[in-house]
């Protein structure tokens, strides 16, 4: 990963153990940000849900379009970063499929537009093409 995009991803205010973005894979900044998570198997999350047959929740799925979706709002040149940016809303989401351990999330988060303090989101989840999430978001900050 080349600089500037590691530098963006570092910027993400989540502690490792709830960041779902483990690398950017492109970046066009203010507008559009792609990423990737492996899922390892040794998340805590996947120990309750389900046992025996892990899945990662639905809901990290949108937190990890909003964390991008972050990385990508926080990243225009022309806005002043925002502080304390934070999920406000889930709009039109969407649970296609179930993302198990070993496979690698293809995440993908736009943004469509601001607002004051707020930005509007929308992206999605995939795995190897196969459609798993999709979510509009509002993130705000001060």
């Amino acid at each position: 990963m080349d600089d500037s995009l590691q530098t963006a991803l570092a910027e993400l205010p989540h502690g490792p153990s709830f960041r779902f973005v483990d690398e950017l894979v492109s970046l066009d900044p203010g507008r559009e940000a792609r990423g990737v998570y492996q899922i390892r198997g040794s998340e805590d999350f996947l120990t309750g849900h389900f046992p025996g047959n892990p899945l990662m929740p639905g809901v990290l799925l949108i937190e990890a379009i909003a964390q991008l979706g972050g990385v990508a709002a926080q990243t225009d040149p022309l806005v002043p970063k925002l502080a304390e940016l934070r999920l406000t809303a889930i709009r039109a989401a969407k649970i296609l499929g179930a993302a198990l351990p070993g496979q690698v999330l293809e995440l993908r988060a736009c943004v469509e537009g601001r607002l004051g303090n707020l930005v509007q989101l929308e992206g999605d989840v995939q795995v190897n093409g196969t459609l798993l999430a999709t979510a509009r978001i509002t993130l705000s900050g001060s």
